[in-house]
Formats: C-alpha cells, structure tokens, sequence
C-alpha cells in the first residue's frame, strides 16, 4: 500500500462501477493489504474537497440478550516474556471486556475502535491495493456500539469467554458477537496480540501489526505459540482479578463489581479464523478453559500443505465446535474445499464435538465486515446491481442480519450447555429457526 493514498472519487480516476469492480477483484483474489504500509495518522488528511465524500459509520447490530452492557480496556505486561520492542523490555497486551452491566444512563457508549487504530484498520481496506475507496470511507472512529464505558458490572457471577482475532486483524472487528455474549450474561475478554494484531496503547502508543502477508507455515505456528502463551497470562490476570487485585500496567482501576463478577470455575473461548487454530492450542495447553469454538480457521500452518497443528493431532478431553463457511474447512475426503486438519481433529477428538457450516458465507462472514461491507456499499453507492457482487465476492451472499443472527444463536446455545449446563435444542440437528446452518456430521 502506497504512502501517497487517494483523498477523493474524482481524485482515483475510476467511475463509480469501475471503483466496485475493484472492489470486486480485491475480494476476489482475496488481498488485503498488509498494516505495515498503513498511512501515518492524520484524520485531517479525508476526501478534502469533495463534497460529495463522507464517511461511513456503521449501525451495530442490537444485542439479543436482556443485559445492559458496559466495557473497558486494560493495559496488560507479562513481566515474565521478554520483549526488547516495548518500552517496559516485556510482553504487553491490551484486552477488552465486554460484560452485564447495572443501568447507567449518564456513561457515554464506547466507539467502535479507539482513534489510531480505526484510522490503520480504515486503511487496510481502502486504497488502490484494497476496495478502492478513498481514505476516511469505514467511520469505525466515530462508530458507536451498545456499551457503556467503565460501568460498574453485574452484581452477579458472569461466566467468563476469551476471543482471539484472526490473522492481523484487530480485536474490535467482532463487536457483534462480543455485545451479544455479554448481553446474555458473558463477561467478554478480547485480546489483541501485540506485534501480529493491530493494538493502540494508553497515550496513544501503536503498533501496526505484521508485515509478513502472506504468513509462511512457520510464522502461523510462530504465532499460535504466541497467542498460546497471551491466553494463558490472560488467565492469570482474571485470577488475580477475582482475587481483587490490580493488574492494569498503568494502575487503572476496574469498574465496580469486577472482583465478584467473575466466575473463573466457567471459562471458556473461541476464535475466528487463526483465532479459532489458537482457541484449541490454548485449550490443549491449559485445561481452565472448558470449551472452545473455531469460527472458519484451519487446524495446520498451511491448509493445503500441513503440518497439522497438535490440536488437530490430538484432539481434546473438552467440548470443541467447528463452525465454518460455505467455501473451507470441510472433513469429508474428496469434497470441495476439504481440510486434513478438520478431519484429523474431527477423528480426534475425545470431548464433545460439533461441525456446522454457515451456507452462502466466506470465511469474513464471521466478522462484523458481515454487515460492514453491506452498509459502506449501500451508503456510498445505493442500489447498484454490481454492489451485490462485490458484498458476495468479500464476504458471500448470506443476509447480513440472518447470518449474524444465526452466528449469534449457536455460539449462545454453545456456550450456555457447555459452561451453564442448560440444554439446547439449537445444538441437537438442523434448525427451522436457521436454515443458515447446516450439520455436517
């Protein structure tokens, strides 16, 4: 990605279906340009000029649960990894939570991506190297979500859900199964995975992520390492938390209720894409985490060429739910899009197990882009024929609102049986309710 980006339409030169073809193409050849080229920030740098250009907030889905919701950040450092590229010489992470919250009319709602990081995230995808959009097109700054910030929490016991994002992808791009979690009682703990995943620290320090795109086989297994051992201090520091101590590196306080709040006997965790390959590492690792779900990512550092990750080898004694996309991940031999890994693991595993398939989605249908895509398009192009093709090409051609829907009923009906031991219809074959999701076996 270049450093000299377009500020307006007029300014790329490309009439507004040639801009949707490149789109088109970009979500095609599946490229997305990689964080290391991302332009230095400068919000004031937007389509200045153009009247015709202004940005795009999103309209967050509403979460189905009956809980209000409040969140926070926390700084995190792990004195116990090395790490010479922070100023503290260790590891450093932050975290979100998302959890049930008292009412609070007077709490601002938090935004969707803190400043930088909504300015790096916006990057990725507009540009020549991206959809051809100018920069400034996502609004994920001024995007507001259904959370209060720093409310004090439930005056109950929550259980706990860690979330790892896919390949340098930022930790907020799943917002809409996050809020939905906590919104049924979860306390949410999304991680960012310093040095690989975006991540903006207090002061406005940030890091950009990876510059290796594509990842090699080696860097993949690098990297679920890496996440491994960031969930497994993450659950150090909700002990310690439990246990009322302060674990923000800067001595911010918890909001109110957080030492009580958390059940830490019920924790458990899922993943999109490399998030769901760290999910099973992390749970083959560390035997607190009780149950896992894969959203779409393969079990092996190549999907094609292997190794097989040791998850997929070995499976796990705890439940694990393989939820994949219309086009990967497949366990049967000799069907399209079959994955080694999938079946291995499939054979391997000792616990309970679960394989859907979202029908009519890719594999970023599993992320807030879901309903992202379709509202940026429709926004800035109206009802442009092509722009069905484009939101296909990215994304699948899946209703946003129903595969949201459907992403957000499984993964609480999981979660419910599996951490609260309520039973779930949902889980027992397919559904009228969601003729989205198919069980494969």
């Amino acid at each position: 990605m270049a450093n000299s980006r377009p500020t307006s339409l007029s300014s790329l030169n490309l009439t507004r279906r040639g801009l949707l073809t490149a789109g088109l193409a970009a979500g095609a050849t599946a490229v997305v340009p990689n964080l290391a080229h991302a332009v230095p920030f400068d919000p004031g740098v937007r389509a200045q000029g153009d009247p015709n250009f202004h940005p795009v907030r999103f309209s967050l889905p509403a979460p189905t649960g009956r809980k209000a919701l409040g969140t926070t950040a926390v700084h995190l450092v792990d004195n116990g990894r090395i790490d010479p590229a922070m100023p503290s010489g260790q590891r450093e992470l932050m975290v979100s939570f998302s959890y049930p919250s008292g009412m609070s009319a007077t709490a601002p709602f938090a935004k969707y991506m803190p400043a930088r990081t909504a300015v790096e995230v916006d990057a990725i995808w507009t540009g020549e190297d991206g959809l051809a959009l100018p920069a400034g097109s996502f609004d994920f700054g001024n995007t507001v979500t259904h959370a209060r910030v720093d409310v004090p929490m439930q005056p109950l016991r929550h259980p706990v859900v860690l979330f790892s994002p896919g390949h340098q992808t930022s930790r907020f791009v799943n917002t809409a199964q996050v809020e939905d979690l906590a919104s049924r009682g979860y306390v949410v703990v999304t991680i960012d995975h310093s040095h690989e995943t975006p991540v903006e620290f207090p002061g406005g320090r940030f890091l950009p992520g990876t510059s290796q795109d594509p990842p090699r086989p080696s860097d993949i297994r690098a990297a679920v390492d890496t996440r491994t051992a960031d969930v497994r201090f993450v659950l150090d520091q909700l002990q310690r938390i439990a246990d009322g101590d302060t674990v923000d590196a800067d001595g911010k306080r918890l909001p109110d209720g957080f030492a009580d709040g958390l059940d830490v006997r019920k924790i458990g965790m899922f993943g999109h894409a490399l998030g769901g390959y760290a999910t099973g590492n992390a749970m083959l690792a560390d035997e607190r985490i009780l149950a896992g779900a894969n959203l779409d990512g393969t079990l092996q550092d190549d999907r094609l060429k292997g190794p097989l990750g040791d998850v997929a080898e070995h499976g796990l004694d705890r439940p694990f739910m393989l939820f994949g996309s219309a086009e990967t991940q497949r366990t049967e031999p000799g069907k399209d899009y079959y994955d080694k890994s999938w079946a291995a693991f499939w054979a391997a595993q000792r616990g309970g197990r679960l394989n859907l398939t979202l029908t009519r989605s890719k594999q970023k249908a599993f992320t807030d882009y879901q309903f992202v895509f379709s509202q940026l398009f429709h926004a800035i192009y109206g009802e442009d024929p092509i722009v069905s093709s484009v939101i296909t090409a990215l994304v699948g051609s899946a209703k946003p609102a129903r595969s949201v829907l459907a992403q957000r009923g499984y993964l609480a009906a999981y979660f419910d049986l599996t951490l609260r031991r309520r039973p779930a219809l949902l889980l027992r074959g397919d559904s009228p309710k969601f003729p989205e999701v198919r069980f494969v076996r």
